[in-house]
């Protein structure tokens, strides 16, 4: 608990009790003898905004973070008033008959329209994100859980991954009422995780929750790299929601965070070659040429450090051609197609660990030659990323995109058909 004794006060202690973050944020705000305006200037929100913030507390998870930081309300405080702290008495479990052992029902689910439109499954991500989740019959150790959910999203079963997550932060969260650092920060990456995932997929609005609550955890765990990675999730969420400079102030502070341990382990040099990547991209979508081509630079840099492959279990897989992959990405956001082609002509799957990897490698080049108008090199690639995970390309809107304008564009491309059918796209004949 924090050692201020503002929040050791009578009225501070009733309002942490009564759950009344909101409240906490004013008596912080009123002690610095801020208005509600001072305070919105400083999270670039209205009056108005704070005084909503002020009366129900949790209406956004992120803004109530931040407010807690500007007005000196620790992390530990926040989270015991939001109620971070407890398990809640609702179980989020699987319902019905056991859907493990029934992939019918599943391949059903992923229809036409990707694991976008698998409304059940989805379902079970809003009840654990609505209260904070119970484990039914009693917590399985959350790192090993952690590792099987993470081999599903590497190898592209998204399907069996949203099944998967609310157990997953459910065990998660039973393990933190030790209060130990160590099970926040694993929370902590429970949550990056759905956000990873609920990103990839476009469900922009619940992947925003939860890495916010991946970067609360994060900072109750006191971990930079935990921190590095939620706010990673973060920032990705916030550009595709078009708030590149928010996104951007996000990982240039988690950066800064990380590049002060030292880099004296591996797992710290890894995440900062990672960060330079993230915001090298960030900056390029941006707009900041400039900027994000010199990140792009000292990030490889970074990585000729790291071993080819990394280490299993890394929070961050990166390595010198993962770092080429993302100079082919920022060249391409950036509009350069031609240069993003020729960064990654040395490229090759056995480079990447994981079928995620290597299907991203694929897609990545595709964007270029669509970008540079080359539609059979285009359908070429994505096949190719079709083969190695097809949730690559079914699932993430982007890359469907341009399989999906392919097909209707270029229908008598070789390789096209294969594609529609993959997709549950119609290619179209001349007659239309």
């Amino acid at each position: 608990m924090s050692t201020d004794p503002l929040w050791r006060t009578a009225e501070a202690v009733d309002l942490i009790e009564g759950r009344q973050a909101g409240a906490l944020i004013r008596l912080g705000r009123t002690r610095r003898g801020w208005r509600q305006a001072d305070l919105g200037r400083r999270l670039g929100c209205s009056a108005s905004t704070i005084s909503r913030l002020e009366r129900h507390g949790t209406g956004d998870l992120g803004l109530l973070r931040h407010a807690a930081r500007e007005v000196g309300l620790p992390t530990d405080v926040l989270a015991i008033a939001i109620g971070l702290d407890e398990v809640a008495a609702t179980t989020v479990a699987p319902s019905g008959p056991c859907r493990e052992e029934d992939p019918l029902r599943r391949r059903t689910l992923l229809t036409t329209a990707g694991v976008a439109g698998t409304i059940q499954l989805l379902a079970g991500i809003d009840d654990a994100l609505a209260a904070v989740p119970t484990s039914p019959g009693g917590a399985a150790p959350a790192p090993p859980r952690l590792d099987r959910a993470q081999a599903l999203f590497d190898s592209g079963r998204h399907a069996q991954l949203l099944e998967a997550l609310p157990t997953l932060l459910a065990d998660a969260h039973a393990a933190t009422r030790t209060g130990s650092r160590t099970a926040y920060a694993t929370v902590s990456s429970c949550y990056s995780l759905a956000s990873r995932l609920l990103t990839k997929i476009g469900r922009y609005e619940r992947s925003r929750l939860t890495a916010d609550r991946a970067l609360t955890y994060a900072d109750l765990s006191g971990s930079a790299i935990a921190t590095a990675e939620a706010s990673r999730e973060l920032s990705i969420v916030l550009r595709h929601q078009d708030q590149p400079q928010a996104a951007q102030r996000l990982v240039d502070r988690a950066l800064t965070a990380v590049e002060r341990t030292g880099l004296a382990t591996q797992a710290q040099a890894m995440t900062y070659a990672q960060m330079l990547c993230t915001t090298a991209y960030t900056a390029a979508r941006a707009g900041d040429r400039d900027r994000a081509l010199t990140l792009i630079r000292e990030a490889g840099r970074a990585a000729a450090r790291l071993p080819d492959q990394p280490p299993a279990g890394a929070v961050f897989s990166i390595s010198p051609a993962a770092v080429t992959l993302y100079e082919v990405g920022v060249h391409w956001a950036v509009g350069d197609a031609g240069t993003a082609l020729h960064a990654g002509r040395g490229l090759h799957p056995a480079q990447f660990s994981t079928a995620e990897r290597r299907a991203r490698m694929h897609t990545d080049l595709a964007r270029a030659w669509w970008q540079w108008d080359k539609p059979q090199q285009t359908a070429d690639a994505l096949l190719h990323a079709l083969r190695v995970s097809p949730a690559e390309v079914r699932d993430r809107p982007a890359i469907r995109r341009v399989a999906s304008d392919l097909i209707n564009r270029h229908p008598r491309t070789a390789g096209a058909r294969e594609l529609a059918s993959a997709l549950g796209a119609r290619v179209r004949t001349e007659s239309g």
